[in-house]
């Protein structure tokens, strides 16, 4: 089981992404050739066949809309993959998702301001779980630091969000 708790992305910001992303350009689903997409909506890889989107996300704009935290240029925005409809969300796994052993990851920290706090470059041992355990841990010892976003290295990829506990 997991120590923190990965966040996909919220049903709400999904709705709007299915529609229009982040970038404003209009959703076009297709079915998935291969399968193995990282899907953002339900935390998994996608199925041969799959109705799937790629859209550009921004992945601390709604939080910080909320919290009144200002990231200014740290509001990147990226490509990520979701279902073209509404899906069933994440599944408790006991693990975090996308944890291939061999993978890196980095570990991005964010500040209640909305700015970058520090990160973390992580490969993905086989004892996944105790690594991203320990690694958030690090992260959420410092009080400033918010939420860490989860990325593939190889893309720069969002994977998912971390708050704190």
């Amino acid at each position: 089981m997991t120590a923190y708790a990965p966040r996909a992305i919220e049903p709400a910001a999904l709705a709007e992404l299915r529609v229009t992303d982040d970038a404003g350009r209009p959703c076009r689903p297709f079915a998935d050739p291969e399968g193995d997409a990282p899907l953002r909506c339900c935390l998994r890889p996608s199925r041969t066949g799959e109705r799937i989107a790629l859209v550009s996300y921004a992945p601390l704009r709604r939080w910080a809309a909320r919290t009144g935290a200002e990231p200014g240029a740290y509001d990147e925005q990226g490509p990520v993959f979701l279902h073209a409809e509404e899906c069933e969300g994440p599944r408790e796994t006991g693990g975090y998702p996308f944890a291939r052993p061999g993978a890196l990851r980095t570990l991005r920290r964010y500040g209640t301001d909305g700015h970058i706090a520090g990160g973390r470059l992580l490969e993905i041992p086989e004892t996944a779980t105790e690594a991203f355990d320990e690694a958030l841990a690090e992260a959420f010892a410092d009080p400033e630091v918010a939420l860490v976003h989860v990325r593939a290295v190889e893309y720069g990829c969002f994977q998912y969000e971390v708050r704190r506990p």
